[in-house]
């Protein structure tokens, strides 16, 4: 773990996790439903992890889940010279396989057949101990291994991910060191974390928001909580949790938030007085629960919208929408894009003529593994310089923030003018009787027409999408009314939170 050639900016993130075990050797670095695991003792994890792979054991497959034995897999495999690659193992069979030979894994890691090493254990309910060593990892060619395979990422590569929502062959983005080195020292001092703070994993392990969670935290002394009513589905009991496990950072898909702030209003209940930051993206916010919010007992946090691609590295784009450090003034208009604000200071950033968001700058993946085509369709050069293809469009407001104006490619034209699903589902949100809205084109007959499905708020009356309709047709011009409105128990999400839009179209009777 020398500073030099491609292993010092690996060892600039284990050094600052290292730096943080010596001065918090005893601190909680993750809490797990009642168990305390003290930074030394996720360091010895994380040492035994490196010690099993052995030096340079180039892409290494893990199981990915929410247990602290993942946190120190991708710590271990980092501390050993590795690159990581979550695999979820709730996916079909063939699904992980295909991932693992498209990442070219040389080895795969199961933290969670048994857990972390050492006599000793760690404090636990009733006296109990973590359970003892984790097992070898499976090289390749062994019986039950990943395929030999003959990888052709970048000698400094950190982590292999693969974009959401990719169909047909898997599509792995190759992300170096350098560029998770940089985006995480900006992530602690966008989220200003201290020892102080506890933060929730909340994002599915095998998505980058998750690394977004995990690696500020245990740089910075922060304690990890590991919670399953944090995924069980019910509101009441998330914010029972958060109150009870004392969680200052929360960082949330955006279409979860939405549900929360629903919820919040429809309860009259509390944001816990613990919570001191609260991190939303992945998708457009709607302005009418932004209005919501700001109405709401939780002026006491800050609320951080943010953005930002797996190919450029966690977040490079956020801004303050309410709380403490927000900027004075008055809401946005009720059906007014939501800014995603200014570019973090490792972000250099270009807009086209046709206003879609370039990002450079040293967070930059080094493209698509195994797909040229693909690295060479999104990764451009544009005056000497190396640029992401976001394919999101967007504009600068006057105070220098951006604003996010939809996707190049998911406009629709509806009677020969295009329109933005984001735009009918921001004005479908301020009817006071939504909770969530996802908008999207479908076909009839030889045209196609938009689509909205509506999840109702629990108070709603009988006939909300004739309501809707109503609402919208004194509102907005005749070519942005749906022609169909479906109310829907849930909306259908993706793996990273955000709305599956086609697969909500593909459902419908």
């Amino acid at each position: 773990m020398k500073d030099k050639g491609s292993r010092g900016h690996a060892g600039a993130v284990v050094a600052d996790f290292l730096a943080a075990v010596d001065r918090y050797p005893e601190r909680p670095a993750i809490v797990r439903d009642g168990w305390e695991l003290s930074y030394s003792r996720l360091r010895a994890w994380v040492l035994a992890v490196a010690g099993r792979l052995g030096p340079g054991p180039g892409v290494v497959g893990v199981s990915a889940t929410y247990s602290p034995g993942t946190v120190a897999s991708l710590l271990g495999v980092w501390a050993a010279g590795g690159s990581y690659c979550p695999i979820d193992p709730a996916f079909p069979p063939h699904r992980r396989q295909a991932m693992l030979a498209a990442a070219g894994c040389r080895t795969r890691l199961d933290p969670d057949r048994a857990g972390e090493p050492g006599p000793a254990g760690a404090a636990g309910p009733a006296g109990t101990a973590w359970p003892a060593p984790p097992p070898a990892p499976v090289r390749a060619g062994q019986p039950g291994g990943p395929p030999a395979t003959h990888p052709d990422q970048p000698a400094d590569l950190a982590y292999l991910l693969f974009t959401s929502g990719s169909t047909g062959e898997p599509k792995p983005v190759l992300t170096p060191h350098r560029a998770i080195g940089v985006a995480v020292r900006s992530l602690r001092r966008l989220f200003e974390l201290t020892p102080a703070d506890r933060v929730l994993r909340f994002a599915s392990p095998n998505w980058d928001t998750s690394l977004e969670e995990i690696l500020p935290a245990v740089t910075s002394g922060a304690c990890l909580v590991c919670h399953p009513d944090a995924r069980a589905g019910s509101l009441p009991r998330f914010l029972r949790m958060v109150d009870r496990e004392r969680v200052t950072v929360l960082d949330l898909p955006t279409a979860f938030w939405h549900e929360l702030v629903g919820y919040l209003g429809d309860a009259g209940a509390p944001l816990p007085g613990w919570v001191r930051l609260v991190v939303i993206g992945g998708e457009a916010a709607s302005p009418a629960r932004l209005a919501e919010w700001r109405a709401l007992r939780t002026g006491h946090a800050r609320l951080v919208n943010t953005y930002g691609c797996t190919e450029t590295t966690l977040i490079t784009h956020a801004i303050d929408l309410a709380g403490p450090r927000a900027v004075a003034g008055e809401p946005p208009p009720a059906a007014g894009p939501v800014p995603i604000g200014r570019r973090l200071p490792h972000v250099v950033e270009h807009l086209t003529g046709e206003g879609e968001l370039l990002i450079g700058g040293p967070s930059l993946a080094a493209g698509y593994r195994g797909q040229p085509g693909a690295t060479a369709a999104r990764f451009v050069m544009v005056g000497g310089q190396r640029f992401f293809r976001t394919g999101d469009r967007v504009s600068r407001l006057p105070d220098g923030t951006l604003r996010l104006d939809g996707r190049l490619d998911d406009q629709l034209k509806i009677r020969g003018v295009r329109v933005d699903p984001a735009e009918v589902e921001a004005h479908i949100a301020g009817h006071p009787a939504v909770g969530a809205v996802a908008v999207t084109g479908v076909r009839v007959a030889d045209h196609t027409v938009l689509a909205a499905y509506v999840v109702a708020r629990p108070a709603a009356a009988p006939g909300l999408a004739a309501s809707i309709l109503d609402y919208l047709r004194g509102r907005i011009p005749a070519h942005l009314v749906p022609s169909q409105v479906r109310v829907v128990p849930e909306l259908v999400y993706t793996p990273t939170g955000k709305v599956d839009r086609r697969r909500l179209a593909e459902a419908r009777p």
